[in-house]
C-alpha cells in the first residue's frame, strides 16, 4: 500500500514538472530602474522559478539592472535611458532643496514647474531610446524571431507599452504609476468626488472646497500631460503604429494590470476586471540578521531599536538637517540603525549605527523592532504594514506624502514636515508613537487584514501572467471603452438627444396647449357675441 502511495506521489510530481516544462513561456521584460526594479525583480524570480524564460531589456547605463543574472537573459541597449542614477539623484536633490525653501504658493508652483521640466527632459530621452530600438532592424528582427508570449513592463515610461503594440504581443503592466498619473486613472472610473488625486493630500472624504481643488488639479494634470509628455511620443506612434494611434489608449488596451496596491492601504474606489491587486507582494517573513546587526539590536535590551531609511534615492541629507535628526536620536534609550551615506553628523550619539545598506525587511520583522522612520515610499510602507511596525514619516518628494497620509488616516503613524523639522520636533514625534500603544495596535490590525488572503499576492500575480500566456491575452476582461470618443464615453450624445426629444415634446405640448386655449377663447367670444 505504501509503495503504491509513494508511486502515486512520484507520478504526480513528474506530471507537474512536465506540465511546468510544457507550459514554460517566453517573457520580454522592459523594466524601470531604481526602486521599481526591486519590484520587477521579485516577479522575474517567480517566473524563473516556474520554468519560464525571461529576457530583460536594459541600457548600458543601468544602475540596478545587472547584465549577468541566473534569473534572466539581458539584452543590453547601447544607448542612454534618460533614467541614469546620477541624473535621477540630481533631480531628487534639487526638488528637496526647493521644498525646504518654505511652505508657500510660490514654492509649490516652483516645485511643480521643476518636476514638469525634468519630466519633459526624461521623456524626450526616452522617446529617443524608443526610436533607437525601432530603427534598429537587427534588434527588431531579433525580438520578432524570439516568439515571445507577452511583454511585461512598468508603464512609468511607455517604451514597453509601445514596443508590445509594435510587436503585436499581449501586454501585462506591473504598475502603480503610468507616465501620466496613478494607474487607476487610466483604466478605471475615477469619480473626483471621492477619488483624491496624488499630490492633493486629500482623503476619500473631501469637503466641497477640497472637491473643487481636486477637479482643478485634474484639469491641470491633463494640461501637464499633453504639454510635457504626450508630445514626445506622437511622432513615434504615427510612424511605427498608425497615424491615428492614441497615446493613452495604448495603456488602456493592456491585457492585465498587476496593481501594486492593497485596499488595506488604499482608499476604496472603482476598479476593473483586468486589474489584479498584488500590494505587498514583495514582503516576506524576516530572515535572521547578520551577526553584527543581531548583536547590535540585542544590546538594546528592553527598549528595542528603531530603523531609519529614506529610500534608494536619498542617501544623504543637508548637514544641518542630518545634525538635527542625529541629535534627537542621541537622546533616546533605544538603539538606532540609520541608512545614511553622507558625512557623519556632528551630533551622532553612541546609540546610532550608520550603515550604507540594511536588510530592511528582516529588521522590520525582528521582535525588538519598535519604530520605522521612513520617507513614505510604497515598498517601505507596505513592508511596515506586513510586519505591523508603526511609521514616523518624513515625506520628501513625489507620492510620499500621500502614501503616509493613508497611514495617518488609519492612525498607524505620524507625519512630520521636513521644512520645519528640528531635533525637538523630531524627538517629540518619536516619543509620541513609542509611548502611545494605539499606533502599534492599529498597524498590527492592518497587518492582520493584509495577510488574511486566500492566495498570496505574488502567487496571484504569477497565475494571471501565466493565464495571459495560455490564452494569448485576456481581451474578455478588458473594457473597450477606451475606443469610444469622449462624448460617447460620458453619454454626452445621449444626453443631447434626450434633451432634444424633451424639448421637442415640450414644444409640441406648448403648441397644442396654445392652440387649445386659442380655440376655447374663440368659442367663448363667439358665444358671448
Amino acid at each position: 500500500m505504501r509503495v503504491k502511495m509513494l508511486w502515486s506521489w512520484v507520478c504526480l510530481l513528474l506530471s507537474t514538472l512536465c506540465v511546468t516544462s510544457a507550459f514554460g513561456g517566453k517573457v520580454l521584460v522592459f523594466p524601470l530602474d531604481g526602486s521599481h526594479w526591486v519590484n520587477m525583480k521579485v516577479v522575474i524570480e517567480g517566473l524563473h522559478s516556474r520554468g519560464h524564460q525571461v529576457d530583460v531589456l536594459r541600457t548600458d547605463d543601468s544602475w540596478y539592472i545587472k547584465e549577468k543574472s541566473p534569473l534572466y537573459t539581458s539584452i543590453t541597449l547601447d544607448v542612454e535611458s534618460g533614467f541614469s542614477k546620477d541624473s535621477i539623484i540630481e533631480i531628487v536633490e534639487k526638488l528637496l532643496r526647493i521644498q525646504r525653501e518654505g511652505k508657500s504658493v510660490w514654492t509649490r508652483l516652483k516645485l511643480e514647474s521643476e518636476k514638469s521640466e525634468k519630466a519633459s527632459v526624461m521623456h524626450e530621452k526616452t522617446s529617443k531610446l524608443l526610436m533607437w530600438i525601432l530603427e534598429n532592424k537587427t534588434m527588431v528582427e531579433s525580438l520578432q524571431s524570439a516568439k515571445y508570449d507577452l511583454v511585461l513592463t512598468d508603464p512609468v515610461v511607455p517604451c514597453g507599452v509601445i514596443l508590445a503594440h509594435f510587436l503585436k504581443l499581449p501586454l501585462v503592466l506591473n504598475v502603480r504609476w503610468t507616465s501620466h498619473g496613478e494607474g487607476h486613472l487610466a483604466i478605471a472610473p475615477s469619480p473626483l468626488s471621492y477619488v483624491p488625486l496624488t499630490g492633493t493630500e486629500f482623503s476619500d472624504k473631501m469637503s466641497f472646497f477640497e472637491r473643487v481643488v481636486n477637479n482643478l488639479l485634474f484639469i491641470f494634470a491633463k494640461y501637464q500631460y499633453s504639454k510635457y509628455i504626450q508630445l514626445h511620443y506622437d511622432g513615434v506612434l504615427q510612424k511605427y503604429l498608425s497615424p491615428d494611434a492614441d497615446y493613452c489608449s495604448l495603456f488602456q488596451a493592456a491585457d492585465l494590470w498587476l496593481m501594486r496596491v492593497d485596499f488595506v492601504f488604499e482608499f476604496p474606489r472603482p476598479t476593473m476586471p483586468n486589474v489584479i491587486y498584488m500590494g505587498g507582494f514583495q514582503c516576506k517573513p524576516a530572515k535572521p540578521l547578520p551577526d553584527h546587526l543581531e548583536e547590535f539590536v540585542q544590546s538594546s535590551g528592553e527598549h528595542g531599536f528603531i530603523i531609519m531609511s529614506l529610500g534608494t534615492l536619498i542617501g544623504a541629507l543637508p548637514s544641518d538637517l542630518a545634525d538635527e535628526i542625529a541629535a534627537a536620536f542621541a537622546k533616546l534609550p533605544q538603539k538606532v540603525i540609520w541608512r545614511y551615506k553622507g558625512a557623519k553628523p556632528s551630533t551622532l550619539g553612541n546609540n546610532t549605527l550608520l550603515v550604507d545598506w540594511m536588510p530592511q525587511n528582516d529588521l522590520l520583522g525582528h521582535p525588538k523592532m519598535k519604530l520605522f522612520v521612513a520617507h513614505g515610499g510604497t515598498n517601505g510602507v507596505q513592508e511596515a504594514i506586513y510586519h505591523g511596525v508603526p511609521i514616523l514619516g518624513l515625506p520628501l518628494i513625489f507620492d510620499q506624502r500621500d502614501n503616509l497620509l493613508r497611514i495617518v488616516m488609519r492612525k498607524a503613524g505620524k507625519v512630520l514636515d521636513i521644512v520645519t523639522l528640528d531635533h525637538d520636533i523630531f524627538y517629540q514625534g518619536i516619543q509620541e508613537i513609542l509611548s502611545d500603544p494605539s499606533y502599534r495596535n492599529n498597524m498590527q490590525r492592518l497587518s492582520r487584514l493584509h495577510k488574511d488572503q486566500p492566495i498570496p499576492p505574488l502567487d496571484s500575480a504569477l497565475f494571471w501572467i501565466e493565464f495571459v500566456m495560455r490564452h494569448k491575452g485576456a481581451a474578455h476582461l478588458r473594457t473597450e471603452s477606451y475606443q469610444m470618443p469622449w462624448y460617447v464615453y460620458h453619454s454626452v450624445d445621449v444626453l443631447l438627444f434626450l434633451s432634444a426629444v424633451a424639448l421637442l415634446i415640450l414644444g409640441a405640448l406648448s403648441t397644442f396647449t396654445y392652440w387649445l386655449c386659442s380655440k376655447l377663447c374663440l368659442k367663448r367670444k363667439c358665444k358671448h357675441d
